[in-house]
């Protein structure tokens, strides 16, 4: 079966069974500390996203949430653990798209099955990127990074936290559009990625604002466009993609929590709904998701299973279109 029907068939089912009635075990949960998973390196928006809801959760719980990262493989190392965990509530996961709709258009020999293991809780943020090229490299746009790519090509390197990750499939798929020879060069998570960009051993990267634009202000790192359908509110004067040099261009990712497929219903809604209660707190927003510049998105489960079909499909596009592969 084609993989992405594989995927809108998983999805459904879930869906369907996350409409199932269970016991009433939300009303004793959590009876116990509570596990979320970060499949990234520490260092990068994930990880904070996760312990600032870590720590709301705690109180919200009375119990202790715990932030574990367990990077490595393009974010299935973390994706197992979770997949094979009990299906109570107790061991969850925050990642990006990756490892719930990308992983399974690349990779053929997983350990586990990424369509089926997982239960969709909430959406929880879209994220913006933006390019950034260190200060050095003598270009002020992104035509002008096409035009010094073509002039030297395969002298341009870009880095992404990993081969096969969300940046790889949207930076490979930019260069088919644009016909230009810029060098893949991976990263086992932002931090070393961000270092690398930061020494000039790799020419740019596409990745948050929040990573880098601490470096802009220092001048260390230039900004050269968003990769967002529209300009990103905080940066007013930064033009896109696609307004620049590839018109309907854009690209991002999202970051959601699940857990384990199997969770009973009850305690999958209270989950959802108490994170959704952190995420519309304007304070929660202004402290944690602002300054890490990312859009508050929470959904329902429902709702959140749903998105994850459609998004299924653009992926498939981009991963067909990017040429991406990884075994």
């Amino acid at each position: 079966m084609d993989a992405i029907r594989r995927i809108l068939l998983a999805w459904s089912i879930l869906l369907g069974g996350a409409l199932v009635s269970s016991p009433a075990e939300a009303q004793s949960w959590p009876a116990k500390p509570v596990k979320i998973v970060v499949p990234t390196s520490p260092g990068g928006a994930t990880d904070a996203l996760a312990r600032a809801l870590a720590a709301r959760l705690g109180d919200a719980w009375h119990q202790i949430v715990l932030v574990e990262d367990r990077p490595g493989a393009n974010q299935i190392i973390g994706g197992e653990y979770v997949a094979k965990a009990a299906p109570d509530g107790y061991t969850l996961i925050v990642s990006d798209a990756s490892t719930y709709v990308i992983n399974p258009l690349l990779y053929k020999h997983l350990n586990y099955d990424p369509l089926t293991a997982f239960a969709p809780i909430t959406m929880l943020v879209q994220v913006p990127w933006v390019v950034a090229v260190n200060a050095s490299l003598p270009v002020h746009s992104m035509q002008e990074l096409f035009d010094y790519a073509r002039a030297k090509p395969g002298v341009l390197s870009y880095g992404s936290f990993g081969s096969g990750s969300s940046v790889n499939i949207c930076m490979d798929y930019l260069k088919q559009l644009v016909h230009v020879d810029i060098t893949h060069v991976p990263f086992k998570g932002s931090a070393p990625a961000l270092n690398a960009l930061l020494a000039g051993d790799i020419s740019m990267m596409m990745v948050t604002p929040q990573i880098v634009e601490p470096h802009v202000r220092t001048g260390k790192l230039r900004l050269l466009a968003a990769a967002t359908p529209q300009r990103i509110p905080l940066l007013p004067d930064l033009p896109t993609i696609a307004e620049t040099a590839v018109p309907g261009y854009s690209a991002g990712t999202w970051f959601g929590m699940l857990g384990p497929a199997g969770i009973p219903a009850d305690v999958v809604a209270k989950i959802s709904a108490d994170v959704g209660a952190i995420m519309s707190d304007p304070r929660f927003r202004e402290e944690h998701l602002s300054g890490l510049w990312l859009i508050p998105a929470a959904d329902t489960p429902r709702e959140f299973a749903e998105y994850i079909k459609t998004d299924s499909e653009h992926w498939k596009k981009l991963v067909t279109e990017s040429g991406v592969t990884v075994d």
